[in-house]
């Protein structure tokens, strides 16, 4: 009885691992499964002990930030002598990790079972030769690991077996930051109101030890001070393995401040901090934003709009499965171009962290450049929140257990309640609608309402460009598996919205979740309604729909069928950009990744009249009387 329980024991491990699969599973070149989370394929239940004296790694500086750096290279010093391609070097953060540290739900401790040796996921982890194609020969290799400071200390550990079955051979010395709860990561986003800029970041402070807030003011005045939330989200948080097992890691404390009454375009400076108990104050890095423009403003307005990120190790860890091989791309292209951008709207799946939790530190850093100076507004993906029986629209694994609480607490947006991430949101000439494909959409449903809602609120005389977002395609798509679905479409998306789109002349609708970009042409019912491709004016007639899911996951294949309503496609890694000049005239530009060079391009030019023309299935109802 008992090794039958050990049998079905490991089998839900396994599970919680298996879990984070996409659900669009795709094979590369080099035979390797793409879309699999690169932790998942650890199994680190299986670990034993087998400690060497013939072994040892080193990993040198120990401590960490000396200057206030909240990241840092490590250099690891490994000798083997009985080495082989099979090994392998896990960072570990907290730096104890063994059985110590695990929660009665991984070993079944109540029950009196044996606990697993090891019960938590490293963060990171690399092959012993992954730099040194002499280390079967010698023994002997130097990795170079980049390291954020998470709130913890560090430490390396040196596996043989490889990732099935891992055998710990020797553990390193402890690394640490000088200051591991230091306040990092601001994360700007929009408010309820178009004054309002919120600013949310992640420390190790509780509220019971410092008082979180941030000081801001105009640029080189003086400066006030406005005080934060804090939040935080548990294991128990978590709805299902890998989040709640071995990919837990806690997530430190999150703090959101809302600062009010801003003046139009008006350049602020701030930085986050806490104010300790015993009077001293711990500040964060300075930054700067420009405040949002007020609704109908006549200014030049940039908006990035892109999905599907994911994140990518600078030290090349983690990536051999060429999981997320575009994000560090379309990273560092928004961080050179930061000059020439308002805001971006990442529209759903955002680390891929798929239930290890330590990614989404991962992320924040990553992004940190880009969210720290311009508002950063996400969307919820299926590898945020879809999990099964939790209370969405689809049942799967895709969040590896997450169901939306790292994303709706570590990332601010101005939902009504972010556990059901659909929201609006205005900038300048833009209105914004985001919705989220997560929950039901169709008519009647909760979320109908709202996208109804959102959408005639739209005042177009103030704020002429309408924009729909959402992470699943609801509109259309030429994707490979969509194409053998027959649908070219999320299935039950364009039949129960499409009909809002045309009614409220919606401008543009973007979607994620396809790691690819595409442009139709404006289209209502499956028909093009405009034959212009790049210069349209007047009265539309139609949405325009944009998949730009490009944004740095492994990229999604295009069906060889013809597609009559799609203009552009492109099989890389890019985003798109929109620019409105006034009320009359936008660019949009869809620019890849690797060069920042526009690939597609059009204008829309047109006068308030255009907007308020009718169109099919678009009128307002009319009389005869006068």
């Amino acid at each position: 009885m008992k090794k039958l329980f050990f049998f079905f024991f490991f089998l839900w491990c396994f599970i919680g691992f298996g879990s984070a699969l996409h659900s669009h599973i795709s094979v590369g070149e080099n035979g390797h499964i793409l879309g699999e989370q690169p932790l998942s394929k650890i199994a680190i239940h299986k670990a034993v002990l087998a400690l060497r004296d013939s072994a040892s790694i080193q990993a040198k500086p120990d401590l960490l930030g000396l200057k206030g750096e909240d990241t840092e290279w490590v250099a690891v010093n490994l000798q083997n002598s009985q080495p082989s391609n099979d090994d392998w070097v896990a960072v570990f953060s907290p730096a104890k990790f063994n059985e110590s540290i695990c929660y009665p739900e991984d070993a079944m401790e109540e029950k009196g079972y044996r606990t697993p040796f090891i019960c938590t996921a490293p963060i990171k982890y690399k092959f012993a030769n992954y730099s040194n194609d002499n280390y079967i020969e010698t023994g002997k290799t130097t990795l170079k690991f980049q390291l954020i400071n998470q709130r913890a200390d560090f430490s390396f550990a040196l596996f043989s077996g490889g990732l099935e079955n891992p055998k710990l051979i020797s553990v390193s010395n402890f690394l640490s930051f000088v200051n591991p709860k230091a306040p990092l990561w601001p994360r700007l986003a929009l408010g309820k109101s178009w004054d309002q800029m919120t600013v949310t970041w992640t420390s190790g402070y509780n509220i019971d030890e410092a008082y979180p807030l941030v000081q801001w003011g105009w640029k080189g005045q003086a400066q006030k001070r406005t005080p934060a939330g804090t939040t935080t989200y548990h294991r128990t948080s978590m709805c299902g393995p890998p989040a709640r097992t071995v990919g837990w890691r806690d997530p430190g404390f999150i703090h959101t401040s809302f600062l009010k009454e801003l003046w139009p375009n008006v350049i602020y400076t701030y930085k986050v901090g806490h104010l300790l108990l015993n009077g001293t104050y711990v500040w964060g890095k300075k930054y700067s934003f420009r405040a949002p423009p007020s609704p109908g403003q006549e200014s030049l307005q940039r908006i990035i709009i892109f999905g599907d990120m994911g994140k990518q190790e600078r030290d090349g860890s983690n990536e051999y499965a060429d999981y997320q091989p575009g994000s560090l791309l379309t990273t560092d292209q928004l961080v050179d171009d930061l000059d020439n951008f308002d805001i971006v709207f990442l529209i759903g799946d955002l680390p891929y962290a798929n239930g290890y939790v330590s990614q989404w530190d991962q992320f924040t850093a990553q992004v940190a450049p880009i969210t720290a100076t311009v508002p950063f507004m996400i969307a919820s993906g299926n590898h945020e929140r879809t999990f099964t029986n939790s209370g969405g629209i689809y049942n799967g694994q895709d969040s590896g257990g997450e169901c939306g609480v790292p994303a709706e607490t570590t990332y601010y947006v101005p939902a009504e309640n972010r556990a059901k991430f659909w929201y609006q949101t205005e900038y300048g000439l833009f209105h914004f609608c985001i919705a989220d494909t997560e929950h039901d959409w169709r008519i009647g449903s909760e979320q109908y309402k709202f996208i109804e809602k959102c959408l005639a609120s739209a005042n177009r005389h103030k704020t002429p460009w309408l924009i729909f977002a959402a992470h699943r395609v609801l509109g259309y798509s030429s994707n490979d598996w969509y194409a053998k679905e027959g649908s070219f479409e999320e299935p039950m998306g364009r039949e129960h919205l499409q009909g809002l789109w045309q009614k409220y002349k919606v401008d543009m609708a973007f979607y994620g979740h396809v790691h690819n970009y595409e442009r139709t042409c404006p289209i209502y019912q499956n028909q093009c309604v405009n034959d212009e491709t790049s210069n349209y004016s007047g009265t539309v007639n139609g949405t325009i729909h944009v998949v730009v899911g490009g944004g740095g996951s492994h990229l999604s294949q295009f069906t060889s069928i013809n597609t009559t309503w799609s203009l552009y496609k492109d099989y890389d890694w890019g985003f798109v950009k929109l620019t409105a000049f006034n009320q009359s005239s936008l660019l949009f530009e869809y620019k890849k990744s690797r060069d920042g060079k526009v690939y597609d391009s059009f204008t829309i030019s047109r006068d308030y009249r255009d907007v308020l023309a009718c169109v099919h299935d678009g009128c307002e109802p009319t009389t005869l009387a006068n």
